[in-house]
C-alpha cells in the first residue's frame, strides 16, 4: 500500500489549506479562525457530524463508514501556533506579528483535513472515524480540555492516534516506539531572597546572585549524581533574572526552568531534590528560597499493540526499511498524552526532511510530507475499521 493516488492528486489543494493556516496563526485556545476554517471544510466534505466547541475551541468531525456498524477510532491533529516572529522568508509567511506556526501544526491540520475529505468520499470502512482538531497543545493542555469535555464518551472513541512531524527525519520515513515516546514536563519558578547592599561591601549583604548560582550548579547533580544513569531526566534552568545596576547587590533573584522525565518515580525524585537543594543552600547562605513547582503534561505513552499496528501501517505506506520501530524517546512534551491516558492508542513521528528545528523562527512545515501523512491516516482508519 504505497502513497494513495488520491492523496497525490489532492496535494496542491491540501498545500493551499496548509499555507492559508500558516499565514493566519493563532495561539492557545484563541484559534477561532482556524477552527472555523476546519469546520467549514468538514461540512463541505459531507461529514455526518461537525461539532465545534469541544474543549473550548476544538472541532470534531464524524465520518461513518458504508460497511455497517463497527468500532470507532479517533485521529488527532493540533491547530495552535507559537509566540515567535517568523523569519522563514517564505512568500506565505505569517501575516501576524509575533505569531507563527513554528511546530508544524498547520501541516498536521492540513494532512488530517485531506484524510477526512478522502474518507468522506470513499467511506470504505465499518464503524466511524472521529477527526479531532485540538487547540492549545503548546502549553495550554487542550488535549486534556477535550478529554474533560467528554469527547471520548460522546463520540464512542475506542482507540486514538496522533502524529507529529520531525525535522531531520527524511521525508517518507516514520519513527515510533512502544511505551514512553515523549517526556512528562514540569516547570519551576524559584525566588531567591537575600539582603541587598553596596557591591563594594558584600560582607554586609546576602548576595542572591551568588546563592542562585549555587542553586543552578547544584541542579546539575540531579541528573549526574542522583538519578540512575540508565534513566532519563532533564533539569534545565532557562531564566536567571536579578539586579539592575553595576554597584548594587540586589535583594532577590528569580530563576525558572523545566524538568523532563519518562517515569513517574523519576519525576517525583527530581521534584524532591529541587526542594531539598533549595532548602539546603538557603540554610547555608542565610537566604530564603521559595519554589513554585508545577507538574504539567504526563508522559506520552504508546500502548504496545497500537504502536505495533501504527508501525505496520507506516511500513505499508513507506516500506519496512523506512520505519524506525524503536526510536529513542524525545524529551519534549506533548499533550496528546492525556488522550492516551483516556484511551489506547499511539503517537508516531513523520519525517519533515532537512528543515529548521521545531520552535525556530526559520522553521517551515515541508509540504512534500502531505501525501505521506494523508496516506498514513487513511490506511490506518481503513485497516482499524475493516469489516
Amino acid at each position: 500500500m504505497p502513497i494513495l493516488n488520491r492523496a497525490a492528486e489532492m496535494h496542491d489543494e491540501v498545500t493551499g489549506w496548509r499555507r492559508h493556516i500558516h499565514q493566519t496563526p493563532e495561539l492557545g485556545y484563541d484559534v477561532f479562525k482556524t477552527a472555523a476554517f476546519v469546520a467549514d471544510r468538514l461540512r463541505e466534505f459531507g461529514c455526518d457530524e461537525v461539532v465545534p466547541g469541544i474543549g473550548r475551541t476544538g472541532v470534531v468531525g464524524i465520518i461513518r463508514g458504508s460497511l455497517g456498524p463497527g468500532r470507532n477510532i479517533g485521529l488527532r491533529a493540533d491547530m495552535d501556533a507559537l509566540p515567535i516572529n517568523e523569519a522563514s522568508g517564505k512568500p506565505y509567511a505569517s501575516g501576524v506579528p509575533g505569531k507563527m506556526h513554528a511546530c508544524g501544526h498547520d501541516g498536521h491540520t492540513a494532512m488530517l483535513l485531506g484524510a477526512a475529505k478522502y474518507l468522506a468520499e470513499t467511506r470504505n470502512f465499518a464503524g466511524s472515524v472521529a477527526v479531532i482538531f485540538q487547540p492549545a497543545e503548546e502549553g495550554g493542555a487542550g488535549g486534556l480540555a477535550m478529554v474533560k469535555d467528554g469527547m471520548m464518551e460522546r463520540f464512542g472513541i475506542e482507540r486514538v492516534f496522533g502524529m507529529h512531524n520531525m525535522p531531520g527525519l527524511p521525508v517518507g520515513q516514520f519513527a515510533i516506539r512502544p511505551g514512553p515516546i515523549m517526556a512528562a514536563t514540569a516547570e519551576f519558578t524559584i525566588t531567591v531572597k537575600g539582603k541587598g547592599g553596596h557591591a563594594a561591601m558584600p560582607h554586609r549583604a546576602i548576595d542572591p546572585i551568588v546563592v542562585a548560582s549555587q542553586v543552578v550548579t547544584a541542579f546539575q547533580t540531579i541528573a549526574s549524581r542522583t538519578t540512575d544513569p540508565v534513566e532519563s531526566v532533564v533539569v534545565t534552568v532557562t531564566k536567571f533574572h536579578g539586579g539592575d545596576a553595576y554597584n548594587v547587590i540586589p535583594e532577590k533573584v528569580e530563576l525558572a526552568g523545566t524538568v523532563r522525565t519518562l517515569k513517574k518515580e523519576v519525576a517525583a525524585l527530581a521534584r524532591e531534590r529541587i526542594h531539598a537543594i533549595c532548602d539546603g543552600i538557603a540554610a547555608t547562605y542565610g537566604a530564603t528560597i521559595h519554589v513554585d513547582y508545577d507538574a504539567n503534561y504526563p508522559v506520552t505513552f504508546n500502548h504496545p499493540d497500537e504502536a505495533v499496528f501504527a508501525g505496520d501501517i507506516a511500513a505499508a505506506i513507506a516500506g519496512d526499511g523506512q520505519v524506525q520501530r524503536a526510536m529513542q524517546p524525545v524529551m519534549g512534551g506533548e499533550d496528546f498524552s492525556y488522550m492516551l491516558e483516556a484511551r489506547p492508542g499511539a503517537f508516531i513521528f513523520i519525517g519533515n526532511g532537512d528543515s529548521a528545528n521545531l520552535h525556530h523562527e526559520a522553521y517551515d512545515f515541508n509540504d512534500e510530507v502531505i501525501p505521506h501523512g494523508m496516506s498514513y491516516w487513511v490506511r490506518l482508519a481503513e485497516s482499524a475499521l475493516s469489516a
